[in-house]
């Protein structure tokens, strides 16, 4: 009798791996700018403000198109909209060799922060769709990092291209990757009911393990700014917010505070940099894999969420003692624990949405947290200029995002609530913010 139960099939896991592509290219594509920047400034006689405001340009598309890029997600469906969005963004970032100045640079960086805004929206529903509630924090996990594998690897990667071929290069090698991916997405990738390459076992093991069923459906029950009368959507923006306020140090500052306050050679500090995005590549797929376990031990949903936010922004915090350190090896390491933290608390943050979101929202929610966040990300290379700029030293913005990080666990830990699906029929006081 057993050996007639056919063993599931584990389709789940290929889609897996093509969002984890998706978002390694995303963030290959979005930092071949900064790796070409110094000879593109020579080649078009950009100054650094006006090469500060191409490098800016794309963070301000990007988080604008968030929410329109979830709501073309949960319409048309995920395979079309991360198809479209990832093509949008490679075809982007190879017209950026057709550029003749600061004009033509930041219009093509506009168009590459559009066309990525759909990578992280679509992904969220994806996983809401394809995998069972206790799968959903390693899936998230996986598929985010990506950007800490993109990020570690796009720098030597691209500065060789450039080495070797010239700046042109990297941009259409690195955006026809992109394209190539489109194709073998477009033929592989369907909803479950519609995948020819599951078996009804694998289906009805995602199915039976999910407390919310997205896409049996077309219908949205709200409008998308309806989301923001709920406690746990305004908590999961705020948190958020406050967790890229600190990560987009890592990306944006932390080549310069190596270099100018702890006296890092450029070489050096190129590998260096490397270490923080491997550290928080280990912590996240262990912390995604760790959360997953405990929710099969019978913890509930609210529980391994928590533990994740919270204690990931907790040791977050160690940020804020990096720059209080005299010994540079020290600062790296209290800087490694702080991304390591942060990218604990983003499988968690990355799963939420498809444990929180109203039927066929995910995306939309995933987008509006997401959009909230990058408004986070674009303040805290700002502040921290201003600070460095005002203070001739990094120790205040350190404190600074030390302390957004702690406002971050104490809104995952007293604002965000139960973690379920929100139900319109059965909404309580205690279930809606206002």
């Amino acid at each position: 009798m057993t050996g007639s139960i056919r063993e599931r099939t584990r389709a789940r896991w290929n889609i897996a791996l093509l969002m984890w592509a998706a978002i390694a290219i995303n963030y290959l594509d979005r930092t071949v700018l900064s790796a070409t920047a110094p000879e593109l400034m020579k080649e078009f006689g950009l100054d650094a403000a006006q090469m500060g405001l191409v490098l800016s340009a794309f963070f301000w598309s990007y988080a604008f198109f968030q929410i329109p890029a979830g709501w073309f997600a949960d319409k048309v469906g995920q395979r079309i909209s991360l198809a479209f969005s990832v093509a949008w963004w490679s075809v982007a970032t190879m017209l950026t060799v057709v550029s003749q100045g600061l004009k033509s640079l930041m219009l093509f960086r506009i168009l590459l922060g559009v066309g990525e805004a759909g990578a992280y929206p679509s992904n969220a529903g994806v996983t809401a769709k394809w995998y069972p509630d206790k799968e959903r924090a390693r899936v998230s996990a996986l598929f985010d990092s990506g950007s800490k594998v993109g990020t570690a690897l796009a720098m030597p990667f691209v500065v060789w291209m450039m080495t070797a071929f010239g700046w042109k290069v990297p941009f259409i090698v690195c955006g026809f990757l992109g394209l190539i991916w489109v194709a073998v997405w477009w033929a592989y990738y369907r909803d479950p009911e519609k995948h020819k390459y599951i078996n009804q076992e694998e289906l009805s093991y995602i199915r039976d393990g999910q407390i919310k069923k997205d896409g049996l459906d077309a219908k949205q029950p709200m409008k998308w700014y309806q989301l923001l009368k709920y406690r746990n959507i305004l908590a999961m923006c705020v948190g958020f917010f406050m967790l890229n306020y600190a990560i987009y140090f890592f990306i944006t500052w932390f080549p310069t505070y190596l270099v100018e306050a702890r006296g890092f050679q450029l070489m050096k500090m190129g590998w260096v940099s490397m270490i923080p995005p491997l550290v928080g590549l280990v912590a996240e797929l262990a912390a995604g894999w760790f959360s997953d376990r405990l929710y099969v031990k019978g913890y509930s949903l609210t529980f391994v969420r928590k533990l994740n936010l919270v204690g990931g922004m907790l040791l977050a915090s160690t940020i804020a003692l990096a720059g209080l350190v005299d010994s540079a090896v020290w600062s790296v390491v209290l800087l490694s624990i702080s991304f390591g933290g942060l990218t604990t608390a983003a499988c968690a943050i990355w799963s939420l949405p498809g444990d929180v979101a109203p039927r066929n929202m995910t995306s939309v929610v995933g987008g509006l947290q997401n959009c909230v966040s990058n408004i986070g990300g674009i303040l805290g290379p700002i502040v921290t200029g201003f600070l460095v700029s005002a203070t001739h030293s990094f120790i205040p913005a350190l404190l600074v995002s030390g302390a957004a990080t702690l406002i971050g666990a104490l809104t995952y830990l007293f604002w965000l609530g139960k973690v379920e699906p929100i139900q319109l029929e059965t909404k309580t006081a205690s279930d809606m913010a206002l």
